[in-house]
């Protein structure tokens, strides 16, 4: 599974590189290709326990697997959303918003990138 995983980051789609560009400098910490039992979830956050899957067109026959993969994660604790490839092509930043919002309903609010502790107080 781990082969598996590395040749699925080497070889990424035009969807996994957009998020990824976006979700690369957030803390907590994302990663890509996350081995999980049986399964490889393509965005992770570990400590939110958050999978993301970005579904290409190879998806519209498989939604019996991909409840069964879903089942099996939120079983272990995982929370998993998923979105389409051509919604994160046309709306990349979108997309990077919802994963980041899940990602601090999961930690209980927090934003995965606070503010710095000046910014946003106003002048008196």
């Amino acid at each position: 599974m781990t082969a598996n995983a590395r040749a699925l980051r080497n070889g990424q789609t035009e969807a996994e590189r957009l998020i990824w560009r976006r979700l690369s400098s957030y803390r907590p910490r994302f990663t890509r290709q996350l081995v999980v039992g049986p399964y490889i979830l393509d965005f992770a956050c570990r400590s939110a326990k958050l999978g993301i899957e970005l579904d290409g067109s190879q998806h519209l026959d498989a939604a019996v697997y991909d409840a069964q993969r879903s089942d099996f994660l939120v079983a272990n604790g995982w929370t998993v959303i998923r979105f389409w490839n051509g919604e994160v092509r046309t709306n990349p930043d979108g997309v990077s918003e919802a994963i980041l919002a899940k990602t601090a309903e999961c930690l209980g609010g927090t934003h995965p990138q606070p503010l710095p502790s000046r910014e946003g107080r106003k002048r008196r």
